[in-house]
């Protein structure tokens, strides 16, 4: 299907050197061109949060792959979570960047499908693979002994897997349809060519495009989010039994990380999609601004703050950092 998705960008941008009177071959990322002045501002803080996002998630796939004693499934899967992090925010980040220093803000439309593909396989691998990892932390709490038979590697490492396949099938399909329609404006109000704002220049019916991605949002964003909510409720319900405030408080801090890195995901992306929208909004090609802001922040805010919660809000996590950069410091 990949291959294949390829060679249609192949034909259709062949197709538009003959027909570029009537179809678009590049896009304009509006952005925020109209405040010069908030682009050089934003150029410094992304590219800060950017340095931090491949430190921290850096760092941390290097200890889940170093410490043998991280050797399990939550770490395997906050790797994973980790390195999608990594990608997801290189696939708009580095060239939101230049953008802002650049007059000339276009994009190919071959560029923009790709970025478009790429961005959205690692937004819905990450919706279905917070889903596992909150079945991983049900496992661990309400059924502590029999954890290395559910959780074994026959298990998680096809559950990692299949997140990935998921997100890589969703993203082909919607960007598939994306790509043939019709567009009659080359302005993309936005940072970058994300789904929602490239449809909007689009002067075809969306309306089969519409219900392909509701569709999607119910199977790789709402089932996720549902089997999330189950997950906690039984965890909670579980932790609730337990007479001891130690052994309570103990319980919760193996899934506290989890919980927070899902309350602000899954927050920001269900307000941004999900909240009302006036008719004027829905049919005009302008963004307002506060879903700009929204976009970045669950677009780089995110990313950055996974390490830190779980490094905060993990022992073993910060003694294996600790016990790295000891080590690294000694041997010098």
């Amino acid at each position: 299907m990949l291959k294949k998705f390829f060679e249609f960008l192949q034909v259709r941008k062949s197709t538009m050197e003959w027909e570029n009177q009537t179809i678009l071959v590049e896009f304009f990322l509006k952005g925020l061109s109209d405040y010069p002045r908030l682009e050089l501002l934003f150029f410094a803080l992304i590219l800060i949060m950017y340095v931090v996002i491949l430190l921290g998630n850096g760092t941390l796939i290097l200890i889940s792959i170093w410490d043998s004693h991280l050797h399990t499934p939550m770490y395997f899967f906050l790797g994973n979570l980790s390195f999608l992090d990594i990608c997801y925010t290189t696939t708009s980040i580095p060239s939101t960047l230049v953008n802002f220093l650049s007059e000339r803000k276009t994009i190919s439309f071959s560029d923009c499908a790709i970025q478009m593909f790429l961005g959205m396989a690692m937004g819905t691998t990450e919706c279905v693979l917070l889903g596992m990892m909150a079945f991983d932390r049900y496992v661990a709490i309400c059924n502590p002994l029999r954890y290395p038979v559910i959780m074994s590697k026959d298990s998680y490492v096809p559950m990692a897997a299949g997140s990935w396949f998921a997100g890589i099938i969703n993203s082909a399909v919607q960007t598939a349809f994306v790509i043939q329609l019709n567009f009659c404006r080359n302005n993309i109000n936005h940072f970058s060519c994300e789904i929602l704002a490239v449809m909007k220049p689009a002067c075809a019916d969306i309306s089969g495009n519409e219900f392909i991605m509701v569709v999607a949002t119910t199977l790789f964003t709402l089932m996720p989010l549902l089997l999330i909510v189950i997950s906690y409720s039984l965890i909670i319900s579980s932790i609730l039994k337990i007479r001891t405030s130690e052994g309570r408080s103990k319980a919760f801090s193996t899934c506290s990380a989890h919980l927070i890195v899902v309350i602000i995901f899954y927050g920001t992306i269900l307000f941004m999609y999900m909240k009302p929208k006036s008719k004027e909004t829905l049919n005009s090609e302008d963004l307002d601004a506060t879903d700009k802001l929204i976009s970045m922040f669950y677009g780089v805010m995110t990313p950055m703050m996974n390490p830190l919660i779980y490094s905060l809000r993990n022992k073993d996590v910060k003694e294996t950092v600790k016990h790295l950069f000891n080590r690294s410091f000694f041997s010098k």
